[in-house]
């Protein structure tokens, strides 16, 4: 097996690739310690059972992956992957780029059938007919050298995955389903996606009040230690935990004193710069304006939810489910079905593909233009 090394090399695999219909593309990194991935691993293979497979080391010395950036930009080829937003935000951070025309495995597999989030190994089980050996998916991918084991292993998470493609794209153009994926692949081809901006880094955080001063020493809170994190390039944790910062966000704490006594905040966060970002977070957010405090919107938890009608969309989601094969999460999670029992009309469950495969007869049954009868095991649509 080849493992590129030099930017020489890269290009002349990336001119091998020009002309091919799609070239499958996975990666090895590493994030435990830092709060961008560290890229320690690329892998490429194009078509065909006996198709060029090949490992690029970006921690080779010298090695640019320009030439790779400019594939990656060649809309004539098909860039395949799956569960890609990783791999995607890799590249985006690091080099600005998100490959296109995009195919993520996982994200058609949802559509054709094969259940929700399903893993690789799976798809490779089911479709490939092959097992994969795991047993190096742990491993320290930064170390050199790479042991056989670790490129073995590395090289299966591209060779199957165009056996896996050839057979997805296929059904999809075959079920007319292609359109959909495209719909799905919207999200993971925006660069917002990639970008967390440390004033919206609150909305990750899970509190237990909406009082809006609360909320406003939250979001001053996890506004600095996105910031902080960001900077120094270590795990958000690593600066203080999101139950530390809703104690921080309850108790107030006014000096070091105060910090000392919280019973969740890590040692190394009760002194010098974070101890100082945190008591400054806090002290913006308890001075912030009356008029400038965020104006909470009602959860969907207190919404007034037609609970007979949810219980409805429920059956009429299982039915649809088995009809089309699609997982139920996909076409429309419990949080939707809530909205639209509640009246709602803003959800995803009713618009595009959803909306052909189950919104429109959600809002029928809304409507009262439809009734759900069982006959056997099934569950039918009634016209009234």
């Amino acid at each position: 097996m080849q493992t590129i090394l030099t930017t020489d090399d890269l290009a002349q695999f990336c001119d091998r690739a020009k002309g091919q219909p799609y070239v499958t593309v996975d990666t090895e990194f590493l994030r435990e310690r830092t709060y961008y991935s560290k890229l320690c691993l690329v892998q490429l293979a194009l078509p065909g059972a006996d198709g060029e497979a090949v490992l690029v080391d970006p921690l080779a010395e010298g090695l640019s992956l320009d030439p790779l950036m400019d594939l990656f930009r060649d809309e004539t080829i098909v860039k395949v992957f799956h569960a890609a937003r990783q791999d995607l935000e890799i590249f985006f951070i690091d080099h600005g780029v998100i490959p296109a025309p995009l195919f993520d495995t996982q994200v058609a597999a949802m559509v054709c059938g094969f259940g929700e989030q399903v893993g690789y190994e799976t798809l490779v089980k089911k479709i490939a007919r092959q097992q994969l050996d795991k047993s190096s998916r742990f491993t320290d991918w930064s170390r050199r050298p790479l042991t056989e084991a670790q490129k073995t292993y590395a090289l299966a998470d591209v060779t199957h995955l165009r056996q896996i493609y050839e057979f997805l794209s296929g059904k999809l153009e075959a079920s007319g389903r292609a359109r959909w994926v495209h719909e799905e692949l919207a999200v993971l081809t925006d660069p917002a996606t990639y970008v967390t901006k440390p004033q919206d880094a609150w909305k990750r955080v899970k509190t237990r009040s909406n009082s809006p001063r609360f909320v406003a020493i939250v979001q001053e809170l996890a506004a600095f230690r996105e910031g902080y994190a960001q900077e120094r390039n270590i795990p958000r944790n690593r600066v203080f935990k999101d139950d530390a910062l809703v104690e921080l966000a309850s108790t107030k704490p006014q000096n070091a004193g105060d910090l000392g006594r919280s019973r969740l905040l890590l040692r190394e966060a009760r002194k010098g710069a974070i101890a100082d970002g945190i008591l400054a977070a806090v002290k913006a957010g308890v001075d912030r304006p009356k008029e400038d405090l965020p104006k909470v919107e009602d959860s969907r938890d207190r919404l007034q939810v037609n609970p007979a009608l949810a219980d409805l969309l429920r059956v009429l989601l299982k039915a649809k489910t088995e009809q089309s094969g699609v997982a139920s999460k996909l076409i429309a999670p419990s949080s939707d079905l809530d909205a639209i029992a509640a009246g709602l009309r803003d959800v995803p469950a009713l618009s595009g593909w959803r909306r052909e495969v189950f919104g429109e007869d959600a809002l029928r049954l809304c409507q009262g233009r439809i009734a759900l009868a069982a006959k056997g095991k099934t569950v039918q649509v009634i016209e009234l």
